[in-house]
């Protein structure tokens, strides 16, 4: 048989309301009560009301708490358990200011003012486990605060999250396997900005174009990030980096000329105006760069070989050295290639590099370009040795590859052209090919446009010296013949790193 009890409340022996109803809203509890879901303390399959309408009901297995058209409250003051969370965290007083690992549950309050650390999230977590955080002092665009994601994805993606907005909150809740923690309150990952901010920062020999800044690098130094601004501003950093041009070689006939300098560049494409970028740049941006010092390399130009008699070895032109700045590095340009006829065989190929140097005497291989590759190309092959004089090849340019020697009229090869760039606001032109020896009455390799440097002619083809590539631009320096030139080959042109931003 069904037994039901009709009243309004239910109240402990401290007169504390359990259970009362007050017309259709029912209150679970007093202030100051946890209201839990545990043992059955009153049997009966059913409670209601005075009126009839049902407080508790029980059928099977499902309990149900009030009737259709019933309000289910706690008192003022009461808390639950038992029931899930209600999607709400419990924020700790205790600021954070370095790494640490989150507890489900919690929020926390971090201040990266001291520098950047992580907030790694819990390791194994369940569905629905949730934790908060908040920027303590809007430190995070200079700063910037890492979630780690514990080994479960972040929005779908197995990877952590580097937060580079000041002033943002955020809650996140464990979705599954699939998704793992998913924002749900305060946030968004990709776009959270408190106000817009902008990129600033210090060294080198600064200028400015229009909204951006420009700091030009001849020599090694520091590019120092004070603000690393945010996406409602600007977090976006462009960059030219140019690597010293090989020197060129010596040969008895014909060495080669010196390869430029790798070139890599890249130009945002919401960059207004945008300026005349080498046809070599990449769209691709430096973003989100943590406000840090970071080392800036300006690569050196490679020696030139040495002039020696024909029975000596004309040795191969020296590559020029990497220049780099944050993960961008581009490589010297090879060395021109060289060698000598005696003894016999004695003849070498131009040297790998950003562009590769041009091949020696007859039958002297280029060598190859965009080494180590990288994408865009940052300069093409060197030049092949040959033609009827035993010339030498053109070294390799960032925009062309070295012309290979005999053609024309038995000349040394043309060093490739470089490139061309208007990311100081003026046409600069960079890493051009050195030109290779002319042994015979031909003409002499010219150097390509971008700092090459032209090769050596002989008695025959004036004048004896070679060219030197041009400082700061990355040209290959000009090849010699070792039996008649007049000095050395010429040496490669150094680099340099030029770093342009949106700075209001």
């Amino acid at each position: 048989m069904t037994s039901k009890i009709k009243v309004d409340n239910i109240a402990d022996q401290d007169d504390n309301n359990i259970i009362n109803e007050s017309g259709d809203v029912i209150t679970v509890g007093a202030a100051g009560d946890t209201v839990a879901v545990a043992g059955n303390i009153v049997k009966s399959n059913a409670l209601q009301a005075s009126d009839g309408g049902n407080i508790v009901s029980q059928s099977g297995t499902t309990i149900t708490i009030g009737a259709s058209g019933d309000t289910i409250s706690l008192a003022s003051g009461a808390n639950q358990s038992g029931f899930g969370r209600a999607g709400s965290v419990n924020w700790q007083t205790t600021i954070k200011t370095s790494t640490f690992t989150a507890a489900s549950g919690e929020g926390y309050f971090c201040n990266t003012n001291g520098g950047a650390f992580t907030l790694n999230l819990p390791s194994s977590p369940s569905v629905g486990d949730i934790v908060a955080f908040a920027d303590y002092d809007s430190s995070f665009g200079s700063n910037n605060l890492t979630i780690g994601r514990g080994g479960s994805n972040i929005q779908g993606s197995a990877a952590d999250v580097v937060l580079t907005n000041s002033g943002m909150s955020m809650t996140v809740v464990y979705a599954d396997a699939t998704k793992g923690w998913i924002v749900v309150a305060d946030g968004d990952l990709a776009n959270k900005d408190a106000s817009p901010e902008f990129v600033s920062g210090s060294g080198g020999s600064e200028s400015t174009s229009g909204d951006y800044k420009i700091h030009s690098f001849t020599g090694p130094g520091t590019f120092t990030i004070t603000n690393a601004g945010n996406t409602g501003g600007s977090n976006k950093i462009d960059y030219m980096v140019v690597a010293g041009g090989g020197g060129g070689g010596g040969e008895d006939g014909g060495g080669g000329g010196g390869g430029g300098g790798g070139y890599r560049e890249s130009q945002r494409p919401d960059a207004a105006p945008l300026y005349t970028a080498s046809p070599l740049h990449t769209n691709t941006s430096l973003e989100g760069l943590a406000a840090a010092a970071y080392p800036i390399v300006v690569g050196g130009g490679g020696t030139g070989a040495p002039g020696s008699s024909p029975t000596s070895t004309g040795p191969r032109g020296v590559n020029g050295s990497n220049s780099s700045f944050s993960s961008i590095t581009s490589a010297g340009g090879g060395g021109g290639g060289g060698g000598s006829s005696t003894p016999s065989g004695n003849i070498r190929a131009g040297a790998a590099g950003g562009s590769g140097g041009g091949g020696s005497r007859s039958g002297g291989a280029g060598g190859a370009g965009n080494t180590p590759p990288v994408s865009p190309a940052q300069g093409n092959n060197g030049g092949a040795a040959g033609g009827a004089g035993n010339c030498g090849g053109g070294g390799g340019g960032a925009g062309a590859v070295g012309a290979s020697a005999g053609t024309p009229s038995n000349g040394g090869g043309n060093g490739g052209a470089g490139t061309t760039t208007n990311i100081t606001g003026s046409a600069l032109n960079f890493s051009g090919g050195g030109g290779g020896n002319s042994e015979s009455a031909g003409p002499r390799g010219t150097g390509g446009i971008g700092g090459g440097g032209a090769g050596a002619g002989n008695p025959g083809a004036p004048p004896l010296t070679a060219g030197p590539g041009g400082t700061n631009e990355g040209g290959g320096g000009g090849g010699i013949d070792t039996n008649g030139s007049s000095g050395n080959a010429g040496n490669g042109g150094s680099g340099r790193v030029i770093i342009r931003y949106k700075f209001q």
